[in-house]
């Protein structure tokens, strides 16, 4: 079945049947892959993106049931024009295998999104679901702080 979906800004139309998880048309069918595969039950977060602004886990969402425009992480800045929260894992270096990071980087936008000054126990309510094998919790928890202060500046 032919459907049309709204990603990043742009339009994408893919013929692919109803119940496909959103992840793999984001990763197989229109070829973003910066969304990651990570346990397949929406219990890792690695594959977060958001649907018109709420964060969601695309290995469990039909792609017959996305009802709103898509995000991924490419969608959130580039190289060049680096979103607040992707610029602030960068300088506080959060990443080490990176494997995470998308989903991470996706659940905290939509965690500023929401509430642009978390205490360090909202951080944690809203991050629980994204685990991250490397243990960058703490420096995690540091760039959604820096990310908020700069967004509060500008």
């Amino acid at each position: 079945m032919s459907t049309t979906l709204r990603i990043n800004g742009k339009s994408h139309q893919v013929d692919l049947p109803d119940d496909v998880p959103l992840l793999w048309v984001l990763r197989d069918e229109v070829g973003l892959t910066g969304t990651k595969f990570g346990c397949g039950v929406a219990a890792c977060g690695a594959c977060t993106v958001h649907i018109d602004g709420e964060a969601v886990r695309s290995c469990q969402v039909a792609l017959s049931d996305v009802w709103g425009e898509v995000t991924t992480v490419e969608g959130l800045g580039t190289p060049d024009a680096m979103a607040a929260i992707q610029q602030a894992w960068v300088e506080h270096q959060v990443a080490q295998c990176g494997y995470c990071q998308s989903g991470q980087i996706m659940q905290a936008a939509s965690l500023l999104a929401e509430n642009p000054a978390p205490s360090d126990a909202e951080i944690d309510e809203a991050m629980q679901g994204n685990l991250c094998r490397c243990g960058t919790y703490p420096r995690i928890r540091a760039a959604i702080h820096a990310a908020a202060q700069k967004m509060q500046e500008a």
